[in-house]
């Protein structure tokens, strides 16, 4: 299903995120816990692009693969670290030519052991340059980009990262998937700013249930994101019980989802870190049926 036609009027659309597993076993993983995944139907998995293009030919695989193996659409993550123009558009070619029908076009992040992003001699440097790319010479592909709703962490005002996300969508994205957030409020005020800005195009908030303390402080230290201190102080007062984190994490997402879906939002997206059993938690408190397997 392409990206512009699932978050219309009436419609709420569900998407799971993954990344390429870096073992057999972690694969086996992987398709047990999407199996789990699949029977809510989501409306696409999309999957993540290794820093550096590091995985260009295996996120393209997996996305074959589960839509071969659960019959869901999957939505392929690309980056401006792809290569040079040409190298850009022979991925692309072959993408397309793989079936995938949504690509998440995003600048990419910096690969490791490098400072800042430098743009690749022949290639592009921004996300909204990526954008414009898809869609004048791959229109049939749907195309989603990435917001801040707390500030992308190298942007230097709120003001200056909003005028980056309308070029992107003036580009010709046809959704927002936001970057995790735990604050509601930060979210309902990106919105705003959002819509008085002139934006249109479906604004899909991220969310990341907390399921390990220590894992989500290295996330939010590397993308800015903000923990609320009341959510802090519980899961660190529950630093050496993993069932504990566990239970207050998802606990806190599904009171976040509830309040986001009754704020009118055209759907969520997971970030599941290739495990099931957090989002099938949340979402079963949020009232979604899974179909029956066999």
């Amino acid at each position: 299903m392409h990206l512009g036609e699932i978050y219309r009027p009436g419609q709420f659309g569900l998407s799971i995120e993954i990344f390429p597993p870096k073992t057999p076993d972690l694969d086996a993983a992987l398709w047990e816990n999407l199996e789990r995944l699949a029977r809510y139907r989501p409306a696409f998995v999309s999957c993540t692009y290794g820093a550096g293009g590091s995985t260009r030919t295996r996120t393209v695989e997996l996305c074959v693969e589960i839509q071969s193996r659960f019959g869901l659409t999957a939505t392929a993550h690309f980056t401006c670290l792809g290569g040079t123009l040409p190298e850009l558009r022979n991925w692309l070619n072959y993408a397309r030519r793989q079936g995938i029908q949504n690509i998440m076009a995003l600048r990419g992040d910096a690969p490791a052991g490098q400072a800042e992003f430098l743009k690749i001699e022949g290639g592009l440097r921004y996300a909204n340059e990526l954008v414009a790319l898809i869609r004048s010479e791959f229109p049939e592909l749907g195309v989603g980009v990435a917001g801040y709703p707390e500030k992308h962490t190298e942007a230097p005002s709120l003001e200056i990262d909003l005028d980056n996300l309308k070029r992107k969508v003036a580009a010709g994205a046809d959704a927002v998937f936001t970057q995790l957030f735990f604050d509601n409020g930060s979210f309902f005020r990106f919105r705003e700013r959002y819509a008085h800005a002139g934006l249109t195009a479906p604004l899909v908030p991220g969310i990341m249930p907390v399921t390990n303390f220590a894992q989500i402080r290295r996330i939010t230290a590397m993308c800015g994101a903000q923990l609320p201190p009341a959510l802090a102080t519980r899961l660190e007062s529950a630093a050496d019980d993993k069932d504990a984190q566990f239970e207050i994490g998802v606990e806190f997402a599904i009171r976040q989802c509830r309040e986001l879906i009754d704020a009118g939002v055209p759907g969520i997206h997971f970030y599941a870190l290739n495990r099931s059993q957090a989002c099938e938690t949340i979402l079963g408190a949020l009232d979604f049926i899974p179909a029956a397997i066999g």
